[in-house]
């Protein structure tokens, strides 16, 4: 009897169990299906833009006037007349008086050259008298031949030169009086003065400084390697300078003149010369070739006119060649002469393009894009050309499906465990 309780008492637990099993089984919601995995790579692109673009060369310089002239006296005497605008940064026209030097000596040494070259031409017009006396006399005497003696003609050389002599004092004399009025060669700013009223001066005395107004120039250090953008080598190109006035950022229009057609020994640069025309807006004729509608032409905006001081630093921008069809893109995405595209059947391609320069951290690309290409921008693993690819867009759109149905299963569980 034991023996059977023994045996009969396991079989029962067992069979209790596989009840309770199948009973809690029948309770638990079933697992829904795995979802198949996209292994399909993805990307992000962004679409390039072709479109005219023209090469710009930076550089940079020192704004200085075209003329600069050192005054100094070529007569002596004591400085007797200062013009009130003969001050550090007066602006001056060609031909205006700046000082005078004590003029009267110089006139008295007119009037005696003048005297001098009268009294030469009496003794020569005495002279030319006695000679036709002479010739006169000589025809009466018909057996000898007269000599250049008698006829008085080496005394008529002699008071001719005597009248040359006078009359190259009375120039002299006249051009030292003349030279007693400092005036400014050209339209000028003074930009320092040594002399003061009543001090005196000897030849070769340094009596100030001006700077011409007419025309500033700018010398552009340019690498060697950067004139292959320019066209002729710069030579008549348009630049851009752009600096500060009053605290406000302004622009000015100029023209490269000339290359100077040497490497600087110390900075290993080419230097373009850029000239500006009327730089203190002095020359009403001139003031408009600075105007906002010659800025309009290279697409930069003017806002106002303003002077172009000498001595101000300036940021230049050389324009250069024009691609009719440019791209500009990151550095980084070329790879050799190739970058990475998505074409229209979601496949990757490489584009073998033209690097034209580097800018920065980008590249100039001429050829081998077109307008709307989309350019992938994220890195891939191990990229095959012809690989499909997702965008990251299309991927979000089929996730948003799964993302739903998973909200409603976790909810009906919620409800059925309540």
């Amino acid at each position: 009897m034991a023996h059977k309780k023994q045996i009969i008492l396991p079989i029962a637990i067992l069979a209790v169990g596989v009840i309770a099993y199948f009973g809690f089984a029948s309770f638990k919601t079933p697992l829904a299906e795995k979802a198949e995995v996209d292994s399909t790579p993805i990307v992000a692109v962004e679409n390039i833009v072709v479109a005219p673009m023209i090469l710009q060369v930076s550089s940079y310089g020192i704004v200085k006037p075209k003329y600069e002239t050192s005054l100094v006296a070529q007569v002596n005497g004591e400085i007797v007349e200062l013009n009130a605008i003969f001050v550090r940064g007066g602006f001056v026209k060609k031909g205006q008086l700046l000082a005078r030097i004590d003029p009267n000596d110089y006139y008295a040494a007119l009037i005696e050259a003048q005297a001098n070259m009268a009294s030469a031409r009496a003794a020569l017009e005495t002279e030319v008298a006695q000679g036709k006396v002479a010739e006169r006399e000589w025809k009466l005497i018909t057996d000898t031949s007269p000599t250049e003696l008698s006829l008085r003609k080496p005394q008529l050389a002699q008071e001719l030169a005597r009248v040359k002599s006078a009359q190259a004092a009375v120039l002299r004399a006249e051009r030292n009086l003349q030279r007693t009025k400092i005036t400014a060669p050209y339209d000028a700013m003074i930009d320092s003065r040594m002399i003061g009223l009543g001090s005196f001066v000897s030849v070769g005395s340094q009596i100030g400084k001006l700077l011409g107004t007419a025309i500033a120039e700018v010398r552009l250090p340019v690498p060697d390697k950067q004139l292959q953008f320019l066209i002729d080598q710069g030579h008549d190109a348009k630049v851009k300078l752009i600096g500060s006035y009053a605290g406000k950022n302004v622009e000015w229009l100029a023209n490269i003149v000339r290359n100077e057609g040497v490497i600087d020994n110390t900075s290993r640069m080419t230097y373009l010369v850029a000239e500006i025309q009327n730089p203190y807006l002095l020359q009403e004729n001139i003031a408009g070739e600075n105007s906002a509608s010659n800025f309009d032409a290279i697409n930069t905006s003017f806002s106002h006119i303003v002077p172009l001081r000498f001595g101000a630093y300036v940021q230049a921008e050389i324009l250069g060649i024009e691609i009719d069809n440019a791209s500009i893109l990151p550095r980084y995405l070329v790879i050799g002469d190739k970058v990475a595209l998505l074409d229209n059947e979601s496949k990757l391609h490489y584009a073998t393009i033209n690097v034209v320069r580097q800018q920065g951290a980008n590249v100039v690309v001429s050829n081998g894009l077109l307008d709307g290409d989309k350019l992938i921008v994220s890195a891939l693993d191990y990229p095959v050309d012809g690989m499909k690819l997702s965008l990251i867009s299309d991927k979000k759109e089929s996730l948003e499906p799964l993302e739903k149905s998973t909200e409603v299963q976790v909810a009906s569980t919620k409800n059925e465990g309540e």
